[in-house]
């Protein structure tokens, strides 16, 4: 069936937003370079440290930006299983369910299925990263005042998607080989606000034993 095909084609797409690139040549092209070098070296806990002598914000923005563009390629391969009828609701697990607000468009949260509310959410942080007064990458443009607590409610945001895909795709997850792959990247985020202190516990529950799992052998 042709149409059905294309439909759900376009929907695919329409969630995998396109990638945010840190302009070449900028501090924090190199700030993004140090950052995968690090990691190359198999250290998570060291690799999100602050390297010495630079920004908290600047360092903030450059991971905040490189895990949401991991979230949306992992997410990106499994939107076919995500659909308005596989999940008619963004849970994570039958305690949690998400219901979308981002507080301009729509300030009263709605009830959503997860690839709606997927979108709402990756259209909303893109908007975030695209803002220069939020997200400078011009050299010596200082962050705003509020930029800590703009960082804290995106990672927030971004957590639930590797919620979603943990408690209700993780089946396909391992058919497409990529749980080697979800796993660090979500080990790695999951340093990276543990560092900072950046998502409250609370808001880490839908996910806290595979947290205490995959955090314990770094102790």
């Amino acid at each position: 069936n042709i149409s059905s095909s294309v439909c759900s084609g376009s929907r695919s797409s329409k969630t995998f937003k396109p990638k945010k690139n840190i302009p070449e040549g900028s501090h924090q092209y190199e700030l993004l370079k140090h950052a995968e070098a690090t990691l190359g070296s198999g250290n998570l806990r060291m690799a999100v440290m602050l390297p010495e002598g630079e920004d908290l914000n600047e360092w903030v923005a450059v991971n905040t930006v490189d895990f949401f563009n991991q979230i949306n390629m992992l997410y990106g391969t499994i939107t076919d299983f995500c659909t308005e009828e596989s999940c008619p609701v963004m849970s994570a697990g039958p305690k949690y369910e998400y219901h979308w607000a981002d507080g301009t468009n729509i300030k009263k949260p709605i009830k959503c299925s997860a690839p709606k509310y997927i979108d709402y959410l990756m259209t909303w942080v893109q908007d975030q990263l695209d803002d220069e007064t939020l997200f400078p990458s011009k050299i010596g443009v200082p962050f705003p005042k509020n930029f800590m607590s703009v960082a804290k409610t995106i990672l927030k945001r971004l957590f639930r998607v590797y919620a979603h895909i943990y408690h209700q795709h993780f089946d396909p997850v391992i058919q497409l080989q990529e749980e080697a792959h979800l796993n660090t990247s979500f080990k790695h985020f999951i340093f990276f606000v543990q560092e900072f202190n950046l998502i409250d516990r609370r808001e880490l529950a839908p996910l806290q034993e595979l947290i205490e799992k995959l955090t314990s052998k770094d102790r």
